[in-house]
């Protein structure tokens, strides 16, 4: 194989929101990452499969719904946790038979393959089939020291991944920019300080990110690479406040999405942008697609540049056990409206998390106990919540107006309860079936007395 097969090179980001200056938002500047969306294609209404971490990523990384292969729960299938030896016996979770990950197709067509950071995929795999080379350091120094594409074959061309810290930068930040005083704050939130410091927080993890990315294609232009390497960025899904991340509002699951490909630049075309919804599936399918790979009937991504490409008339995300909470909600994205059904609304949306103990989080829930927020604020931390929600987005972006029990939009609604209906039928989404015994001894292997849904308590009954 030679170097007319082009490289692929993914800019994975964690945690990040899509607020850059090419995206719209003027709060800060980012000319690296403005430069690289108007040398290609910029994706406006690109979404993430879910609001957290590893059921997206092992999503991106097969193409699949994470609720199709059976990984939606978030930390599932770590035979290792935080130094905790799950033994023999664990929640293992198998791809079906016939799927595999991104990397091994392209491995299996002569690429070398690597991978600078994190996997974090629900289900079993070994890196060592996946990756030439992977630095599973989650300090990505790859993105500091110099990636790892110097070590395939001569004219050998490569598929990796560069994971970037994005929104979880804020330890590494060398200083502060963006001043508090000037952020938007959204209507959901109070206009308070503390909310102020951390949305200017993420604004400066964006302008971190943005030099990151300045670097790596420094590098690749030294390196007389940057022609023939297709270059994806995006993220795994938005940044860390609620409503963002771990849910599947706007803020949860649309990311950043840019395709450069500055030697084809007839199929991606610079300074495109484009405003039909894109799903964190399609990213695994285009990249085989441009290297001339074929795309596996069975994936249910799609080529974003492909003649067969047929567009979405809506992507659908999917919110499942988080770390030790047990949850269930689908939402259905169409160009216009947000459908979110909420399958238990035996509990409140802000359930016991790995947030609980911030600052923002005593702030809001102090607030909502004393009756100071806003109803579009306080609607988050109710004990109860709603078994449907249904938002026009063109109307109210902020996706505060409930149109539900709204006569007006009762044919669209019904419309988009019959799309996640026929979907979850569809797709066999496995979110609708009780997670396994041996998944929940794990759960309460790995959290212990955080575990306090009341599915774990015949568990925990037989251990007493």
């Amino acid at each position: 194989m030679s170097n007319a097969h082009p490289n692929v090179l993914w800019l994975f980001l964690e945690d990040m929101n899509p607020w850059m200056s090419c995206c719209g938002d003027q709060t800060v500047q980012t000319p690296n990452i403005d430069a690289l969306a108007a040398s290609g294609v910029r994706f406006d209404r690109a979404y993430q499969t879910s609001g957290v971490c590893s059921p997206s990523r092992s999503a991106t990384i097969t193409g699949m719904y994470q609720t199709t292969i059976g990984a939606h729960n978030h930390l599932s299938s770590q035979p290792q946790f935080r130094g905790l030896d799950m033994g023999d016996e664990y929640d293992a979770i198998h791809l079906p038979d016939g799927v595999k990950t991104i990397p091994e197709y392209f491995r299996d067509a002569g690429y070398y393959t690597f991978n600078e950071g994190k996997t974090h995929y629900n289900f079993v795999y070994d890196s060592a089939v996946l990756f030439d080379h992977h630095n599973g350091a989650n300090d990505f120094k790859g993105a500091k020291n110099g990636t790892e594409w110097s070590a395939r074959s001569p004219g050998q061309p490569f598929f990796g991944q560069i994971q970037l810290r994005g929104g979880k930068s804020i330890g590494v930040l060398k200083r502060r920019e963006t001043d508090p005083a000037a952020v938007p704050v959204p209507s959901f939130y109070p206009d308070h300080e503390i909310i102020r410091r951390e949305l200017a927080l993420h604004y400066d993890c964006i302008l971190h990110t943005d030099e990151q990315v300045g670097w790596i294609l420094s590098r690749l232009e030294e390196d007389g690479l940057r022609e023939n390497t297709i270059i994806f960025l995006f993220s795994d899904h938005g940044m860390r406040l609620p409503r963002h991340k771990q849910f599947i509002y706007e803020g949860g699951h649309k990311i950043p999405l840019m395709i450069s490909w500055a030697g084809n630049t007839a199929v991606v075309k610079p300074g495109t942008v484009r405003s039909d919804l894109v799903s964190g599936i399609d990213i695994g399918a285009t990249s085989l697609a441009l290297a001339g790979l074929e795309v596996p009937d069975y994936m249910e991504g799609q080529d974003v540049f492909g003649e067969e490409f047929v567009p979405r008339d809506y992507v659908i995300a999917a919110k499942d056990r988080c770390d030790f909470t047990i949850d269930r909600m689908r939402a259905v994205r169409s160009q216009r409206y947000r459908y979110v059904r909420n399958f238990m609304t035996d509990r409140p949306f802000m359930q016991a998390q790995y947030r609980d103990g911030s600052d923002f989080m005593e702030l809001m829930r102090a607030m909502y106990a004393n009756g100071e927020l806003a109803p579009e604020q306080a609607f988050l931390w109710a004990e109860e919540r709603p078994a449907e929600e249904f938002y026009d987005c063109d109307a109210d972006p902020d996706e505060v107006i409930n149109l539900a029990d709204d006569p007006a939009h009762a044919d669209a609604l019904q419309q988009h309860r019959d799309i996640l209906t026929r979907w979850i039928a569809q797709t066999d989404d496995k979110g609708q079936y009780p997670e396994s015994e041996i998944g929940l001894r794990c759960v309460l292997k790995r959290w212990g007395e955080k575990c306090i849904n009341p599915e774990y308590d015949a568990i925990k009954k037989e251990t007493q």
